[in-house]
């Protein structure tokens, strides 16, 4: 009988933290001081990259100082960003221990661990005390969380009145079920779509009001095809190092899913009521 299909066995195994060091040895960077900007190709894991990161963090547009709560953290890189750009105090959580072990090391290589830090904690129950952050961030996670009326009321709790949560999150489309594997789930079993509406549903069941609202979905179709036609070369510190040899597959499977319908993408900033 088969092993059930989990979200941290999608995600994380053992061996990352000695991948990404192999991988920062063939880049050339083993024991030399990083820059965050150093780890674009390797801890940016979601449509358009670096790209959408800056235009989630200029939408949501954080002040100096500012607490954020990065929610599905992975290996860190949004959250450098956000530290080492807007100078803000970053908290990550990921489900996945691996991950925490390697963004802390990142992060600590990169001399941020001042404005940055991780924990392994479950999204739909932080542990964090009410009211502890200014704002919330969360790209490319909820699509792994069937509960999505918990992970928003989670997240409602831990915000400051008036705090804002951004969004960059995969949604259901109306051409059908997406193909798989794809980069958050292999099988159906681990992958929970909302469409738009409902997803605008369960955040303001929350309390949740929103500030902004796009769909990338265009500028996501246009990245896939400029990365068909550009072929960039390969990189040690590629997406595969942390999803294996299956990725590219995932990625062209998400590539095909946009351009059919069967996903889109939302930009979103929300306020929290009260």
């Amino acid at each position: 009988m088969s092993e059930p299909i989990t979200v941290t066995g999608h995600y994380g195994t053992s061996s990352l933290l000695t991948r990404v060091e192999d991988a920062l040895r063939r880049a050339g960077l083993e024991g030399k001081q990083l820059a965050w900007t150093d780890l674009i190709p390797l801890d940016q894991f979601h449509t358009r990259g670096h790209a959408a990161t800056k235009e989630l963090a200029a939408a949501l547009a954080p002040k100096p100082g500012e607490t954020i709560l990065d929610i599905g953290a992975g290996l860190g890189g949004p959250a450098r960003f956000l530290a080492a750009t807007y100078a803000c105090d970053v908290t990550g959580i990921d489900l996945s221990q691996p991950f925490v072990d390697v963004a802390t090391m990142l992060t600590a290589r990169a001399n941020l661990s001042s404005q940055v830090r991780f924990q392994q904690a479950d999204a739909v129950e932080l542990p964090f005390p009410d009211e502890s952050f200014d704002h919330a961030w969360t790209q490319h996670v909820a699509m792994n969380i069937a509960d999505r009326g918990r992970l928003y009321a989670a997240i409602a709790r831990v915000l400051r009145p008036g705090g804002r949560l951004a969004i960059y999150d995969v949604v259901a489309g109306d051409a059908g079920p997406p193909h798989f594997p794809l980069p958050w789930a292999r099988v159906p079993e681990i992958s929970f779509l909302l469409t738009p509406n409902a997803m605008r549903e369960a955040l303001s069941v929350a309390g949740f009001a929103p500030l902004s609202w796009e769909d990338k979905t265009t500028s996501a179709i246009a990245w896939f095809a400029e990365q068909r036609a550009t072929r960039p070369a390969p990189s040690a510190l590629g997406l595969p190092v942390v999803m294996g040899p299956e990725f590219p597959a995932m990625a062209a499977n998400l590539g095909r899913n946009l351009a059919e319908g069967r996903v889109r993408i939302v930009q979103a900033v929300l306020q929290r009521n009260g």
